[in-house]
């Protein structure tokens, strides 16, 4: 570490996303808002639709426009093949600050610009791992590949998620240091490209997700979906577990469905009991998400589904995907279950629908789940890590 007189740490980050309204984004708003209370030295660097530099107390955030060579990922998220324009700018910038670490979180055009700035000024580069991109690919490019012969498609699909998982972990073996929010790529990530890796959990604002927010009754019982609309969130799933639940002979529960999305359209054609209010923000995220009964979260390519957690803190127990990230969050039997299929899915809505005991207790324990977590920690965790990585030149991870 370099030599300093005071102020510990100084971290430049360039995060994918800063004020989209995704984990990622709230995620790195959370890493600067600790940079800013411990009054760490903290560049943060990201795009945005204007230029834009602010400085508060030890954070100066740059926000870069996008040029017209941008193109779209989704209905939130861009990639401008230009940025790299930025350089010399953001270069000299870095410079003068002065980094101890230069922190990304993945191969975005924000992400690149921070890794070539980080060798080029030959400041350690940390990233962390935040999308699963094979899966990502392979479910957008299924639908465009369900025309072609059903023994053509499946091996099509799983060589692009074999090659874009490998085009992945061969930028992730650039980084001297990496995170990733759940065990299992954790080893992954350690195996593939032999650099140590941290878990990075996440947390939540209990003050801004509460049960306080609720301010309706019991009944209709509410089943609530808060995310993207794409194919990559299996959210076609909820269609199905309301066609069963109606099967069953249920009629008094509503579907919420909070997002936006191209699969919205499809949602709203084949869903007789749903309720459809885009996207939404600030109190009036956390009235939906208080005012929900249970969160059904049917994605199997979350790394960690910070959605999930959100409901928790709001008194909401979740049912969950067994592939992905999200079962990491949600204690079986105790804030919510964990289900292998369609089956399961239906059969603990169904369970919680109809026994509001069982509910309410898992909605008080989903609560203090929550209320357990810190922000705190895991930044000081990270912190952590760069420390070793910059005093030793090597870091031994520890897994917690």
């Amino acid at each position: 570490m370099k030599d300093r007189d005071s102020g510990g740490l100084r971290i430049a980050f360039f995060p994918d996303a800063y004020n989209e309204v995704d984990g990622v984004a709230n995620t790195s708003r959370h890493f600067e808002a600790f940079a800013k209370n411990r009054e760490l030295q903290f560049l943060t660097v990201h795009a945005g639709p204007r230029k834009e530099i602010v400085t508060a107390g030890s954070v100066t955030r740059v926000q870069l426009p996008r040029s017209p060579l941008t193109f779209t990922l989704d209905r939130t998220h861009e990639y401008d093949l230009a940025f790299w324009r930025h350089y010399r700018e953001v270069a000299a910038r870095v410079q003068d600050f002065d980094p101890d670490v230069v922190q990304i979180t993945g191969p975005s055009d924000v992400g690149m610009l921070g890794a070539l700035i980080a060798h080029k000024l030959g400041v350690p580069l940390a990233a962390s791992w935040q999308t699963n991109l094979h899966q990502y690919a392979r479910s957008r490019l299924s639908p465009a590949l369900s025309l072609l012969p059903q023994s053509v498609s499946p091996r099509l699909l799983s060589a692009v998620e074999r090659w874009t998982l490998r085009a992945a972990m061969r930028f992730y073996k650039i980084p001297r240091l990496l995170f990733a929010p759940n065990r299992e790529m954790v080893t992954l990530l350690e195996q593939t490209t032999g650099k140590p890796c941290f878990l990075m959990p996440h947390s939540v604002d209990t003050a801004v997700f509460s049960p306080e927010f609720r301010d309706r009754e019991r009944c209709p019982f509410r089943i609530g979906y808060v995310g993207r609309l794409t194919s990559e969130k299996n959210v076609r799933l909820l269609a199905q577990i309301e066609r069963a639940l109606l099967a069953r002979g249920h009629r008094d529960f509503r579907v919420v469905v909070v997002g936006d999305g191209a699969e919205g359209k499809w949602l709203r054609k084949n869903m007789r009991q749903a309720e459809f209010t885009g996207v939404l923000t600030g109190r009036d995220l956390s009235r939906a998400f208080a005012n929900m009964d249970l969160f059904v979260f049917p994605s199997e390519t979350d790394t960690f589904g910070l959605v999930v957690l959100e409901a928790l803190a709001s008194g909401v127990p979740a049912v969950v995907s067994s592939v992905g990230g999200p079962k990491n969050t949600v204690q079986h039997c105790k804030t919510g279950y964990i289900a292998n299929n369609l089956e399961e899915f239906v059969a603990f809505t169904e369970l919680l629908l109809t026994q509001p005991d069982l509910l309410s207790s898992m909605g008080l324990a989903a609560r203090m789940y929550a209320l357990s977590t810190s922000w705190e920690r895991i930044f000081e965790g990270m912190c952590q890590a760069y420390e070793r990585l910059l005093l030793r030149g090597n870091v031994v991870p520890w897994h917690s």
